[in-house]
């Protein structure tokens, strides 16, 4: 198998795992919070305290993939379209 080919079939491989992914688990944790849902911070004494909740999931700590972001989207454009 020529390098080229061999390249195309491991791209093809990876983004057919990603999509399998994105259907299966739409949602990520969230890389700001790692899934808490809120900050962890230290008060100044350097014991940890609960902060606020995290602004890029919204508490949830929960996050939705930009593979179906982009699926999610399409749809809609889609759907408008045809309306």
């Amino acid at each position: 198998m020529t390098p080229i080919a061999l390249a195309i079939a491991c791209l093809m491989l990876v983004t057919l795992g990603y999509i399998a992914l994105c259907a299966g688990s739409p949602f990520g944790t969230c890389r700001k919070c790692n899934g808490f849902g809120f900050a962890m911070t230290t008060d100044r004494k350097g014991r940890p305290k609960r902060g606020k909740n995290c602004r890029r999931c919204k508490g949830h700590g929960k996050r939705i993939r930009a593979g179906r972001w982009l699926y999610n989207r399409a749809t809609r454009i889609y759907r408008e379209g045809t309306r």
